[in-house]
């Protein structure tokens, strides 16, 4: 028998919101005595840099605001979503059935708490089964001083609702970035709590005391996690799996610099995150071009518990995908900006380096990248690509970095090609390698299309999610306005992600599988260190869904299946 340094029933490896819901569940629902491990020295992940979305239909919130949804309603909606080459159907209806169930147990037992987010629609709203709001939830805004001495630990990156030092909420978001109506008042009030905050300025001058998105949701689970005592070991990372008699049995890891065999009685959950700041799996997998700076993921994750799988015998599935986003890199800062809503406002155009549109820059995020590796070619790239737009845009909605004037920017932006500027179309693209005379007849052919209301092109606008990020008040279409007033601008844009959405192949009860399809005894997996559920993204929170689920799911099995 194998000697060890520590042993716990069941040792969860990964802090964001898949472990931390798999290790609350284990405790509560399999009496289990569990440890937390995390590779980083703060806690979080990826989930905690996130907008904290989760896409769950029939959940309680939706039920309690009167929303009209089904089962048969989510089922045929994903069917007609998700390419059958890709679907797993019994993955799909495990899911529907057990992502309700796990909200409520989230909301009976812990401190979670989720408001629906009624007219945010599906990302593929015209397909049959669709639905308008009410089936994605993000969390309550909370304090970080609820944290106590843990604050230091909190992996406080910024979620991608930050404006400034100001967290907002989905739907504040949504109103001040593209500055609709009742902006100011949203402006005004975050300032005002902000810079009369005295007791919390004068020990923090960063991020606001209030947290809102995945920073609300990973500081409400922590707090659920610490009021059953379940420790959390950070620098901590998972080396290798221990396997015995074809059982996973516990980990290796390493700790304060030295090797650590820990045994696990009831089970192993591995909730580490994907591999997207593996440079090297990046171009074994993924489309080309790629790279680790352009994503928002944490910066941990490497791919080591798909690694570790992989040399027991796991069996892989979506590894040539992520989830995709274009992203800003700001050269001054550690990460990257997701740009969702600011290139679906009126206004703006997205082209690649010959000056053309390739895609409706309104349609959803994951979508949009999609298409942009699909057309990218060597002759014809369309990576990077620049998001263009006028001086009426610049001084109308709140871009970042653009809604500072050139003067208070850093000279570094538009030396090393971030941004550009120019009286005219063409001196704007000369300053930054586009074909000047593709750009201008872009845009002449863009403003016809915002006189008329449509687009001939890529029928930008027609859709309802297109509609969601566009500006109601700007007619007739809410997402086509004119690029006409000098000077012109740019923002270079990158094919970036929040993750990767490929690993463990998983079955109903979040065990991994082997090559034969057979569950690994002792194994279990959730998020994006598991071939993805919901792999073509159909709602916001089409990640963070899945990984709580299925890690309520393993727990709820090893509880089924393994006595303390």
């Amino acid at each position: 028998m194998s000697s060890w340094d520590h042993e716990v029933d069941v040792l969860v490896v990964g802090s964001g919101n898949g472990a931390m819901t798999a290790a609350i569940a284990a405790k509560d629902l399999a009496d289990a005595d569990v440890l937390v491990i995390e590779k980083a020295d703060k806690f979080g992940g990826t989930s905690a840099l996130s907008g904290g979305g989760v896409w769950v239909p029939n959940n309680r919130y939706a039920k309690e605001a009167g929303m009209v949804d089904s089962f048969d309603d989510a089922f045929t909606y994903l069917k007609n979503t998700i390419p059958e080459d890709v679907a797993r159907e019994d993955m799909i209806e495990a899911y529907l059935k057990a992502a309700p169930e796990m909200v409520d147990f989230l909301h009976n037992n812990t401190h979670m708490r989720y408001v629906s987010l009624e007219k945010y629609p599906d990302y593929y709203s015209d397909l049959p089964g669709a639905k308008n709001g009410h089936r994605s939830m993000e969390p309550e805004y909370i304090m970080l001083t609820e944290l106590g001495e843990d604050i230091d630990n909190f992996n406080d990156g910024g979620t991608m609702y930050m404006f400034y030092k100001f967290a907002l909420t989905q739907v504040e978001a949504q109103v001040l970035i593209g500055r609709l109506k009742g902006w100011l008042k949203i402006m005004g009030r975050m300032v005002l709590e902000y810079y009369t905050d005295f007791p919390w300025l004068l020990k923090r001058k960063g991020f606001s005391r209030k947290t809102t998105g995945g920073g609300a949701g990973i500081v409400r689970l922590f707090l659920s996690m610490r009021d059953r005592g379940i420790p959390l070991w950070l620098k901590s990372p998972m080396k290798e799996l221990v396997v015995e008699g074809g059982k996973v049995v516990g980990v290796v890891i390493e700790k304060d610099g030295k090797p650590m065999r820990i045994r696990a009685k009831r089970g192993v959950i591995l909730a580490a995150g994907g591999f997207e700041m593996n440079q090297q799996m990046r171009e074994q997998y993924l489309p080309k071009p790629t790279n680790t700076q352009w994503s928002a993921g944490c910066k941990t994750n490497t791919g080591d518990a798909i690694q570790a799988a992989e040399k027991i015998g796991a069996k892989l599935g979506l590894m040539d995908n992520a989830w995709w986003c274009t992203t800003k890199v700001l050269p001054d800062r550690p990460y990257p900006f997701l740009s969702i809503i600011n290139k679906s406002l009126p206004g703006s155009i997205v082209v690649n380096s010959h000056g053309d549109r390739f895609s409706n820059e309104s349609q959803n995020y994951m979508a949009f990248l999609q298409e942009t590796f699909a057309k990218h070619t060597d002759e014809k790239p369309c990576v990077p690509m620049y998001m263009v737009f006028d001086e009426d845009f610049r001084k109308q909605r709140n871009v970042w970095p653009a809604v500072m004037p050139k003067s208070m920017l850093p000279d570094e932006y538009f030396s090393s090609g971030f941004m550009g500027q120019g009286k005219t179309v063409e001196e704007l693209a000369n300053n930054l390698g586009i074909d000047a005379k593709g750009l201008q007849q872009t845009v002449s052919r863009f403003n016809e299309f915002a006189e008329t209301g449509k687009d001939l092109d890529f029928q930008r606008g027609d859709a309802a999610y297109d509609r969601y990020y566009g500006d109601p008040e700007n007619t007739p279409n809410p997402c086509l306005a004119k690029i006409v007033k000098p000077p012109f601008h740019a923002i270079r844009l990158d094919a970036g992600d929040f993750g990767t959405q490929g690993g463990m192949m998983t079955n109903v009860n979040g065990q991994v599988c082997d090559e034969a399809g057979n569950p690994i005894a002792g194994l279990y997996a959730s998020g994006n260190c598991t071939a993805a559920v919901l792999p073509t993204y159909p709602g916001p929170g089409s990640t963070l869904g899945p990984a709580m689920t299925f890690g309520y799911v393993a727990a709820r099995h090893i509880a089924n299946t393994t006595t303390k």
